[in-house]
């Protein structure tokens, strides 16, 4: 049987579905064939920790683009995060609102080592990567929901009413 994609009569590509092979690359390993100019015991220390970002913040990008194998399927992804699952049922807002800042305080401290020695072993890529989109990001959430925890009382803003402005 040909392994090519087959086409109909009007000569578009059909998709060949159900398809099954063996692993191509193990992992937590790198493609030792890539040019990044840096050696692999560092794309694989950076692949490690970027796998684990990724169980918390879910970008996989960069372990690829450094050779590397990442986390795909939500029961690995599950078992390596270090963010505390939450119980099933519906909690009170404010305690959803605390758990997602704990989350973000989780990859926060996590972001900040792996940059550190990203830039410690030269790979600005990484460095650049998880300071500039990952760490500002989740600085940003954490303060904006940290907003929304403040112990001041809802108000109702009232419009004004009509004819009490000045002409």
């Amino acid at each position: 049987m040909d392994k090519r994609a087959t086409t109909n009569s009007n000569g578009s590509a059909q998709p060949r579905f159900h398809q099954r092979a063996g692993e191509i690359q193990s992992y937590g390993t790198v493609n030792h064939a890539l040019p990044l100019e840096l050696e692999e015991p560092v794309r694989l220390e950076m692949t490690e920790q970027l796998n684990q970002l990724l169980a918390d913040t879910i970008t996989p990008e960069r372990i690829q683009t450094l050779g590397g194998v990442s986390l795909a399927m939500a029961a690995d992804v599950a078992e390596t995060t270090r963010i505390e699952r939450p119980p099933r049922g519906r909690e009170e807002v404010p305690v959803q609102l605390s758990r997602l800042i704990d989350a973000h305080q989780v990859i926060i401290r996590q972001v900040r080592i792996l940059a550190r020695r990203a830039a410690q072993l030269g790979d600005d890529g990484t460095n650049d990567l998880v300071v500039s989109e990952v760490l500002r990001t989740n600085e940003l959430q954490t303060w904006f929901l940290s907003e929304h925890l403040v112990n001041v009382p809802l108000v109702k803003a009232e419009e004004p009413a009509v004819g009490t402005g000045a002409a």
